[in-house]
């Protein structure tokens, strides 16, 4: 059962970490649907290294071009001298809220907002907003154009992400999207910028994991289970965000709207369902 569990939410989080659908919500959900009980730190670290190992996959060409801008822009003095520099530095500044309230408050979030009533309330609102930011938006800047507010923006929309059901993705995506920005452009941008925030996650997993293998008390890890998740999360996530930037060249984010709208409904007749069972019984 660990291993049907591991590539069923390793599938799920490489789905839903790059669709604007929330990944946190759903690897809430998907456990208290059927009964499971928490998978523990085998199971975080195998979901967090995977997607890791599948936006370092699909991206390593723009983070090695970004890298040498960089590294020429300083040398030149010019750090800011064309287009791509500006967006390696407008990463870096969007990705510093995420990594400081994320590290400030995970612990908090982790242990105080895992209600399945938490979700109900977020993918509601943010789909809503989603849905608002695509019909408002004129769609007329694409990623060249991009300012320093910008970035601060969607750099503290992504802290927001922290809240299960909210979605780093779409939340990105609807900062950018109320910006002028075109579809595509904000879901890559997106991309790019949850690069350091899942990456410096897998890490800090990976670092828990290896602490606990070395602690006599811990249980017995499964590496069987550790890589059969990995290997899911990164394939499927892969796929994905191949998938997604294709998809959004003509297509719209209203299914995934409706998509957000829809499992919201679901869960709260299932949480009263089973509150009114628990209540009779």
């Amino acid at each position: 059962m660990e291993i049907i569990a591991a590539i069923i939410l390793g599938i799920i989080q490489g789905l839903t970490e790059f669709l604007p659908v929330s990944s946190s919500a759903h690897l809430i959900l998907v456990p208290w649907f059927f009964g499971w009980d928490p998978e523990g730190l085998v199971f975080d670290v195998s979901l967090h290294v995977g997607t890791a190992i599948a936006v370092i996959a699909f991206f390593w060409r723009d983070w090695v071009m970004l890298a040498r801008e960089v590294v020429k822009g300083l040398l030149e003095r010019n750090p800011f001298g064309n287009a791509r520099r500006k967006l390696a530095w407008f990463l870096v500044i969007a990705t510093i809220p995420a990594g400081v309230l994320g590290l400030m408050f995970e612990k908090a979030v982790e242990t105080k907002l895992r209600s399945p009533l938490v979700p109900v309330f977020t993918l509601a609102v943010f789909g809503l907003l989603l849905f608002y930011a695509e019909k408002r938006s004129r769609q007329s800047r694409d990623i060249n154009s991009y300012t320093l507010t910008d970035a601060i923006l969607i750099g503290l929309a992504q802290a927001v992400a922290l809240i299960p059901g909210v979605s780093r993705s779409g939340v990105t995506m609807t900062a950018a999207m109320l910006r002028d920005s075109d579809r595509t452009s904000a879901a890559r941008f997106s991309f790019l910028l949850s690069t350091p925030v899942i990456v410096g996650a897998g890490l800090l997993k990976a670092l828990s994991l290896f602490k606990a293998a070395n602690d006599p008390a811990a249980e017995i890890i499964s590496f069987a289970v550790l890589f059969t998740g990995v290997a899911a999360a990164a394939v499927t996530g892969f796929l994905c965000i191949k998938f997604f930037l294709r998809y959004l060249a003509r297509g719209s984010f209203l299914p995934f709207v409706v998509y957000r709208l829809l499992l919201a409904a679901v869960i709260l007749v299932f949480y009263f369902a089973a509150y009114r069972y628990c209540y009779v019984s």
